[in-house]
């Protein structure tokens, strides 16, 4: 009987074993095999050799370098900033009663709005044109400062733009989780605190945080997958020639090495593509150590 079970077990786990080896181990080891192969020629289908000139390429080459320095700023910055500040607001909303779920609604709403629209409004909004200031730079002048062209101006400029785009697009789905974790929190644990004479502080501190830590964890490791995964958000914004704009990212590099006007290069792809996987992993790797000292599971 328990052979038959585990033939049945088997048999009704092979169609998803199926599309996850031709769906992603097979790419994988495709990958790992195109980062391998020294000078590959695309058109012939041939390579030279087997080592790791590819990574050092790749590694060396100064728009990846860039590509790198930019997707870790967006890390830094917007993984903690939109999860904090979504804490806040969600702290807020769950304080309120009346009109909750209108809020909700319209705190959802940039997550299901298309991602290229949203990058056209802010293009809008903090691009100087020969028509215009742009409507920021008009209210920097209001208040009498200079104003600035966020779009193809300075560095820090297009960069404050993208973390800022990149926390308003992300913001929502992290506000809806964490509206639904506190309302998960047992009410009876907040009347004995208030019974004791706890602040509202340290009823945070003591009873909000751990209770609702799985899930600020939770989103602090899906943000950091997908920031770094960062690459249509800055399409959005800066347009397709990310390396002239000097706003590329990690992925947008890969993209580049296979369909940009420098496309054509598998190898160099595959092998940034194995670079960033590796970052990614090292990163989760340390966020999943450090949480097993600091995340209640309820």
């Amino acid at each position: 009987m328990k052979k038959e079970n585990n033939w049945k077990a088997w048999l009704y786990l092979m169609p998803a074993i199926i599309f996850l080896a031709v769906f992603m181990v097979y790419p994988l080891i495709d990958v790992c095999i195109y980062a391998l192969e020294e000078n590959y020629s695309f058109a012939q289908g041939e390579a030279t050799g087997i080592g790791l000139a590819n990574f050092r390429h790749v590694l060396t080459d100064p728009y990846f370098v860039q590509a790198v320095k930019n997707t870790f700023l967006i890390v830094v910055i917007t993984v903690p900033v939109s999860t904090g500040v979504s804490l806040l607001i969600s702290l807020g909303l769950s304080s309120i009663k009346r009109l909750q779920n209108a809020f909700q609604t319209i705190y959802f709403l940039p997550y299901v709005t298309n991602t290229l629209a949203v990058g056209l409004v802010f293009m809008i909004l903090f691009r100087r044109t020969d028509y215009t200031e742009g409507l920021v730079n008009l209210l920097l002048a209001r208040v009498g400062l200079g104003g600035v062209d966020f779009i193809e101006g300075p560095y820090w400029a297009k960069m404050f733009v993208m973390c800022f785009y990149t926390v308003w697009v992300v913001m929502p789905f992290k506000i809806l989780i964490m509206t639904s974790a506190l309302a998960s929190v047992n009410p009876d644990y907040y009347k004995a605190a208030r019974v004791d004479g706890a602040s509202s502080f340290r009823i945070f501190r003591k009873i909000t945080l751990p209770m609702i830590s799985s899930t600020v964890f939770y989103l602090i490791i899906t943000g950091f997958i997908g920031a770094f995964k960062a690459y249509s958000d800055e399409v959005a914004l800066f347009g397709t020639n990310l390396n002239q704009a000097g706003m590329n990212t990690i992925v947008g590099y890969v993209y580049d090495m296979l369909y940009g006007s420098s496309g054509g290069y598998p190898s160099y792809a595959a092998a940034a593509a194995l670079i960033l996987f590796a970052i990614v992993f090292t990163i989760t790797y340390i966020n999943l150590t450090v949480s097993r000292k600091t995340v209640q599971y309820v």
